[in-house]
């Protein structure tokens, strides 16, 4: 039986100008393999580095220690923040940043269900927007499949952190008052809504990066599907 080739016909050459030489380069060699073994690779992927994000960012210092994602206080409550600093009440500034920092890290191993499913139901136009995708394409895939229902996910837990701290509290009323006064947006003026916002950011972005570490080096993966979809270049 003639095996079925990658969506060659429908994705011409000529459909692929514009994009990177070493992302067309990718584009050419997954084209090349049979459809299920180019999509298996882009599974694989991105099954690794979301795999990797969790891992990275669901425990102790995950989003604390790391400044790319570390999550601050709103731009809007800087003003304060820089107040109560010069007060002598920093520490509990710092209190507040790290109970924020510690909910996103106690939130983000429930994504590893929903972006492994993501993954599962990807179908072959997916697979090519990703390899044929610039920086953001494996994020853009993910956040369009998972940003609502981890929301929802994240959201409880979150919440549940956030109580344990009475500066929780503090917060909504001193970011709720920002907001009237137009310092802050309103989108920041719950703290479970801005934590929960800033930790997706965060998983996103780290998830990107992974991918780009494949993209760059697939053969250290170890992974002969993902060297023959990805390496090369």
């Amino acid at each position: 039986m003639q095996r079925r080739q990658f969506n060659v016909a429908v994705l011409a050459p000529a459909a692929l100008r514009g994009a990177a030489p070493g992302l067309l380069a990718a584009a050419s060699r997954a084209f090349a393999l049979g459809e299920s073994e180019a999509v298996a690779g882009v599974r694989e992927a991105l099954a690794r580095g979301a795999g990797s994000a969790v891992g990275r960012l669901g425990r102790p210092g995950g989003f604390l220690d790391d400044p790319r994602v570390r999550i601050p206080l709103p731009e809007g409550l800087e003003g304060a923040a820089t107040l109560m600093r010069s007060l002598g009440q920093g520490q509990r500034v710092d209190e507040l940043v790290t109970a924020m920092n510690r909910a996103a890290e106690a939130a983000v191993p429930e994504a590893r269900p929903l972006l492994l499913d993501a993954v599962k139901s990807m179908s072959v136009e997916d697979a090519v927007r990703i390899v044929r995708g610039g920086d953001t394409s494996v994020t853009d895939f993910f956040a369009a499949k998972t940003r609502e229902p981890l929301s929802a996910r994240f959201r409880p837990i979150v919440e549940a952190q956030t109580r344990k701290v009475s500066l929780a509290r503090k917060y909504d009323a001193v970011a709720r008052k920002g907001a009237t006064f137009g310092l802050l947006k309103q989108q920041e003026a719950d703290v479970e809504d801005y934590v929960t916002r800033k930790a997706l950011d965060g998983l996103y972005r780290v998830i990107g990066e992974e991918e780009k570490k494949i993209r760059a080096d697939p053969v250290a993966t170890g992974s002969a599907l993902l060297k023959a979809v990805f390496g090369g270049r």
